[in-house]
């Protein structure tokens, strides 16, 4: 073997991980409990929201916010940053979650395998982060969640790790598959109700880390730890081509640059990148005579005072105030569709 074989844990470990947020999810989010319609209500607190409120099989909108989701006003106003690392570990549902945990053991565990925990763990998180900020800075009317920017992050790095090791790979097939797998999936991101925002960022930031953290040393490089004492190399090769190390500091400069930028925006001037730019939208849905682009879901972040509830439209920025009564409490997404119609 050419390479250290490094035996992964750290992408099952995340697996588990986001199987156990979600099933904790579940749990706190308590159907039976805010509604009358759930779905499976054989799971008691674990039966799934309505249908009509949740088609994947997942918690309440309410409940995502609570556990972390990216939610701009909060990451705005209320500086609350954090929720943009805190929403990839999270999912709305069980086909979300089921389509991105086999995802991510199809993708990382060769990645781990070949470059160790460290770096595929950093691509994954920083590239996690890069997606949730693009989408921060175009989607700012709805929650987001789920690990897909993390997940482009890795199938970038695995591009840009094919580009700046090509002198050592003898078959180059695997570029083209590569190339196809993305350019698939990124088409699919302009189907309505997917966030292709987190997509593109996390592929982006993926693919500019691939450059600075999955550099192979070069064919017939040899260590001068691995030579036998008193053996003499006929000719010692670099360790890198010179065409890798401008990569590392291109990709660097760039991602540095590209964060702090998107950052300033976001944070301290509270930007929307749609009004700078008119056609952007389409790069996460494109409208079609069979489908529109407009959301179908409503969002509305809920606060209790004594017995009164304060209920927030997320899209449109509408409150009112409702008096708390047994019926109201389990008809709040009825109460949300009303409020932002």
């Amino acid at each position: 073997m050419p390479f250290k074989k490094w035996v992964p844990w750290l992408i099952p470990g995340s697996v588990l991980v986001n199987i156990f947020l979600f099933i904790i999810t579940m749990y706190i989010n308590n159907c039976p409990k805010t509604s009358k319609n759930c779905v499976g209500k054989f799971l008691g607190r674990f039966s799934f929201q309505p249908f009509e409120e949740n088609p994947l099989l997942g918690p309440s909108a309410r409940t995502l916010e609570k556990m972390g989701a990216l939610e701009v006003d909060k990451v705005v106003k209320k500086h609350e940053a954090w929720r943009m690392i805190s929403c990839i570990w999270l999912h709305a549902g069980v086909f979300h979650i089921l389509a991105n945990m086999l995802s991510l053991l199809f993708i990382g565990i060769r990645l781990e395998q070949e470059f160790g925990f460290v770096r595929i763990g950093s691509v994954y998180l920083i590239a996690g982060f890069g997606g949730s900020l693009m989408s921060s800075l175009f989607i700012q009317k709805r929650i987001s969640v789920g690990a897909s920017g993390a997940l482009f992050g890795l199938l970038g790095s695995m591009l840009s790790e094919l580009i700046t090791n090509w002198t050592i790979y003898a078959n180059k097939a695997p570029l083209l598959t590569l190339v196809l797998v993305i350019v698939i999936n990124l088409a699919m991101g302009v189907l309505p109700h997917v966030d292709n925002f987190a997509h593109i960022g996390g592929f982006i930031s993926g693919f500019l880390l691939g450059f600075v953290f999955l550099i192979h040393p070069q064919f017939r490089y040899v260590s001068e730890k691995k030579v036998p004492p008193g053996y003499i190399l006929p000719s010692r090769k670099p360790k890198h081509k010179t065409y890798q190390y401008v990569l590392w500091v291109v990709s660097l400069s760039l991602l540095i640059a590209v964060f702090a930028l998107g950052l300033y925006d976001l944070l301290l001037k509270g930007g929307n990148l749609n009004d700078r730019c008119s056609w952007c939208h389409y790069m996460s849905c494109i409208p079609t005579p069979l489908w529109s682009c407009r959301q179908r879901h409503v969002y509305c972040r809920s606060t209790v005072f004594g017995k009164s509830m304060n209920l927030t439209c997320i899209s449109n920025g509408k409150s009112e105030i409702y008096t708390l009564t047994e019926e109201n409490s389990s008809q709040v997404q009825h109460l949300c569709s009303k409020l932002c119609s």
